[in-house]
């Protein structure tokens, strides 16, 4: 396996395992999850009719694109719903000005961007598989 390939698997399982972790820690207290997220947003200009649907998808939707991701199934598409599962999320913590989040969902978003420029290297995947 040359360096390329190594190098995209390690950054494609630490941001899986980021986006895994945050959803599997939530899944189960997602009733509180969801209360805190939405007394967070209370004094935002977000209506609560959408905090609270988000709130509940939020801890899913990490979950799955991180575990997609450490299978290196569907990788495409996974790092584009998790940008843009970020995008959503810098927006909301800025309409509440949460600045210390920002550094690392802006991180985040630069992993699943590099992975996708380079993503010809994903050679360690369920993809390369299902696609012989």
């Amino acid at each position: 396996m040359e360096n390329n390939t190594i190098a995209f698997v390690l950054l494609r399982l630490a941001v899986a395992a980021s986006m895994f972790g945050h959803g599997l820690v939530r899944l189960p207290k997602l009733n509180g999850f969801s209360h805190w997220m939405t007394t967070s947003f209370e004094k935002s200009m977000l209506p609560g009719a959408m905090v609270l649907p988000f709130s509940y998808i939020l801890p899913i939707a990490e979950f799955v694109v991180g575990l997609l991701l450490i299978l290196g199934l569907f990788t495409r598409l996974s790092l584009i719903a998790g940008a843009i599962i970020m995008i959503m999320l810098i927006l909301g913590t800025t309409l509440i000005e949460e600045w210390g989040s920002l550094p690392s969902q802006l991180i985040h978003v630069a992993f699943f961007a590099v992975l996708l420029v380079f993503i010809k290297y994903n050679g360690f995947a369920l993809d390369r598989v299902i696609n012989k």
